[in-house]
C-alpha cells in the first residue's frame, strides 16, 4: 500500500470534514442541528469509502482525484468562483438555521437526502466509466475518448452528478437562501464545461467526433 497517497487523502479528508463543521456550527451557534450532521454523514461517509476502494482498486485515480492544481487560467478562475459559492451557501445555511430564516419542513431534508445520494451513485459510476477522470482539466498520456456508459447519454456526466450533489445540499440544510445562492453554480459549471471543451477538442483525439455523436453535455434532452 502507499503510505504516502494513504497519508495524503486521509488528511484531505480531515481536513474537508473540519471545514464543512466550521462552516456549518460557527454560524449555526450550536452541535444542535440534525439537518448539518445528516448533510456531513450522507457527505462523509461515502467519500471514506469510496476513497478506501480506489486505494485498494485504482490508486492511480484516486491520486489525479486529490491533484486539484488547475493548469488553466479559466479553470482556476472557476474554481476560485465556486469556492466563494460554497462558503456563502454553507455560512448563510448556518446563519439560516440561527435566525430561522426561510427554513425548510424536515421531511424536505430526508427527500433531499435521497436525491444527494443519487447523486453520489452517478458520481460512482463516472469513477468506474473513465480512468482518466482528474480533478483538472488536461490531456493526459495515452487517454482517449470514453463513449460507453453514461459518456453515451451526456458528454459530462461527472459535471451532472455533481449537480444533483450541490443542488441538493442546501435542501438538506433546509435553507432555501442557500438554495438560491447555489444556483450561481448552473452558470458556474456551464463556464468550466465550455472551456474544457475548447481543451479537448484541441488535444484529444476522437474528441470531434464524439461531440457530434453525443448531443447533449450535462442534461439528456436539454443542453
Amino acid at each position: 500500500m502507499n503510505t504516502s497517497l494513504l497519508g495524503q487523502a486521509l488528511t484531505k479528508f480531515a481536513g474537508g470534514v473540519l471545514l464543512l463543521g466550521l462552516l456549518l456550527f460557527l454560524p449555526a451557534g450550536t452541535l444542535k442541528w440534525q439537518q448539518a450532521w445528516l448533510l456531513m454523514g450522507i457527505l462523509f461517509i461515502p467519500m471514506l469509502i469510496a476513497g478506501l476502494v480506489l486505494m485498494k482498486k485504482s490508486p492511480e485515480l484516486l491520486e489525479k482525484r486529490l491533484n486539484a492544481k488547475e493548469g488553466e487560467g479559466e479553470q482556476r478562475r472557476v474554481l476560485l468562483l465556486s469556492a466563494v459559492m460554497f462558503v456563502a451557501a454553507f455560512v448563510l445555511a448556518g446563519l439560516s438555521f440561527r435566525f430561522r430564516w426561510l427554513m425548510l419542513p424536515e421531511a424536505v431534508s430526508w427527500v433531499a437526502a435521497g436525491v444527494f445520494l443519487l447523486g453520489y451513485g452517478l458520481y460512482a459510476e463516472v469513477l468506474r466509466e473513465n480512468i482518466w477522470l482528474s480533478r483538472t482539466v488536461e490531456i493526459q498520456e495515452n487517454q482517449r475518448v470514453v463513449d460507453t456508459g453514461l459518456y453515451g447519454l451526456v458528454r459530462h456526466p461527472m459535471y451532472m452528478s455533481t449537480l444533483l450533489l450541490f443542488l441538493s445540499m442546501p435542501m438538506v440544510l433546509g435553507s432555501v437562501i442557500s438554495f438560491i445562492i447555489m444556483l450561481a453554480y448552473i452558470p458556474i459549471i456551464v463556464r468550466r464545461i465550455h472551456n474544457e471543451e475548447q481543451v479537448l477538442l484541441n488535444g484529444l483525439s476522437g474528441y470531434d467526433k464524439y461531440i457530434k455523436k453525443v448531443r447533449y453535455r450535462l442534461l439528456p434532452f436539454i443542453w
